[in-house]
């Protein structure tokens, strides 16, 4: 299978994965757009009114809505060689292509999702301007990020099921250290705050899109490009690893 095909049959299994899914539902695509926005309401619900945190509905929404697109991308993408058995039992297709038909099945959900975002940056009276940008290479970014994680996620996954818990475990931990309903500026030790945007890139990424749609304000560059360089390696390098494990990946799942 040439690249052309891959990515045509990609797109294929992906929008009819999108109208299978829709269909079962009464809201339909709606929920695309009401699942981050419940999410938001939540947390403001229990961290502004409860307890007064003292956080906007913007400002979670501005970090729920990015870290939706990567939990569910890994969480879903992590199981799919798992999901796609049959199908590897009746073919050789690539065993990397299940990862990426889930990862690009919610990524058509997410521009929906980005575009209600901007607008509600607009209700909230976050006027647009040439440095939203720079949203752009955080896209970019952050959509390498989820296929290094996926691609992770799915090889261990369908050797060992178990993965699948630590995986969502860890979905949870992120969540409480990313950012999300807090300013990571809170922390006072520079050197903290320092380890959780090295060791977190979530975390740089959602003070990123907060600092160029809330403030206008720049993000570190660099560090962006040194995360591009570092998921872009470990891409590569799976690919390879995928490529060579692919009967081994077959023969497990069939059997297991």
């Amino acid at each position: 299978m040439n690249p052309l095909q891959f990515i045509s049959l990609l797109d294929v299994k992906a929008r009819m994965g999108l109208k299978s899914e829709a269909s079962k539902l009464y809201l339909s695509y709606l929920w695309w757009v009401l699942e981050p926005i419940l999410w938001a309401l939540a947390f403001y619900f229990v961290f502004e009114v409860l307890l007064s945190f003292g956080r906007n509905l913007f400002f979670i929404m501005c970090g729920k809505v990015p870290f939706l697109w990567f939990s569910k991308s890994v969480t879903n993408g992590s199981s799919s060689i798992l999901n796609g058995k049959s199908l590897i039992n009746q073919t050789n297709i690539p065993k990397h292509f299940f990862p990426y038909q889930t990862i690009q099945g919610i990524l058509y959900k997410q521009w929906l999702v980005f575009v209600v975002l901007f607008g509600l940056a607009i209700v909230f009276g976050y006027s647009p301007d040439w440095s939203w940008l720079w949203i752009i290479p955080l896209l970019i970014v952050q959509y390498l990020m989820i296929v290094a994680v996926t691609l992770i996620g799915a090889f261990l996954v369908s050797y060992v099921r178990d993965v699948l818990i630590l995986i969502n475990m860890s979905m949870l931990f992120l969540m409480f250290t990313s950012g999300i309903f807090w300013d990571l500026s809170l922390i006072s030790d520079p050197v903290k705050r320092e380890m959780v945007f090295t060791w977190n890139p979530m975390a740089f990424l959602i003070d990123a899109y907060r600092r160029v749609i809330m403030y206008n304000s720049m993000y570190d560059v660099l560090h962006l490009l040194a995360l591009a360089g570092v998921f872009l390696l470990v891409i590569v390098l799976l690919h390879v690893l995928y490529n060579y494990k692919s009967q081994a990946i077959a023969s497990r799942v069939i059997n297991s």
